[in-house]
């Protein structure tokens, strides 16, 4: 069965790099490509997030660092634009595993959902609200935005998720493999100049 796993990882890996899925689309993905059954047993994330890093190794070297650097700088800029909000970088971005096709997920926290949609419709920026799972399985609210990226010279998907101002706590645990989830400005910035 593990070899199962592993080779589920590695088929959704792939969709991951070159489609630019999230790894739950991915999984389900890989089993339709594979003929497997809806219910086959899945890998966790950390399998997949393995399996992208050794795709990423293996056949983008040469261009994945570039890419990332990019999208960085970009969540960089973003994280300068929405400072009151307490802006976090998290996902493929901040752990190293984005490419060109991966989307900006930045966590925001403040005491009011409303005002940073406020602070968007006063800068021109056009954004798509939705209610999506949050931080602790509770619903928040997720403004979506296509960006510009003048590195890449493609638009970007940012999604700014926003969560209540006292959250901020809870969302700096560590992982499984203890690392930080997420990264704030002065993180991120460490980052891009290494």
């Amino acid at each position: 069965m593990a070899d199962l796993t592993d080779e589920i990882a590695a088929s959704a890996a792939q969709w991951v790099v070159e489609e630019g899925l999230e790894y739950g689309p991915a999984k389900r993905r890989a089993l339709k490509v594979m003929g497997l059954p809806p219910r086959t047993p899945l890998p966790n994330n950390e399998q997949v997030e393995a399996q992208v890093r050794e795709y990423i190794e293996l056949f983008c070297a040469d261009s994945q660092p570039q890419e990332l650097l990019a999208l960085r700088k970009h969540a960089l800029m973003w994280m300068t634009r929405l400072a009151e909000f307490r802006p976090y970088l998290g996902g493929a971005v901040w752990h190293g595993t984005a490419t060109r096709l991966s989307d900006i997920y930045l966590q925001l926290f403040c005491d009011d959902a409303k005002s940073c949609e406020i602070e968007l419709i006063n800068k021109g920026v056009a954004f798509e609200a939705r209610s999506v799972n949050g931080l602790h399985g509770e619903p928040v609210e997720a403004l979506s935005i296509h960006s510009f990226c003048d590195e890449l010279g493609e638009e970007i998907g940012v999604h700014l998720l926003v969560n209540d101002f006292d959250d901020v706590r809870g969302a700096l645990k560590h992982d499984a493999q203890g690392r930080s989830p997420r990264g704030d400005f002065e993180a991120v910035k460490r980052l891009i100049e290494a």
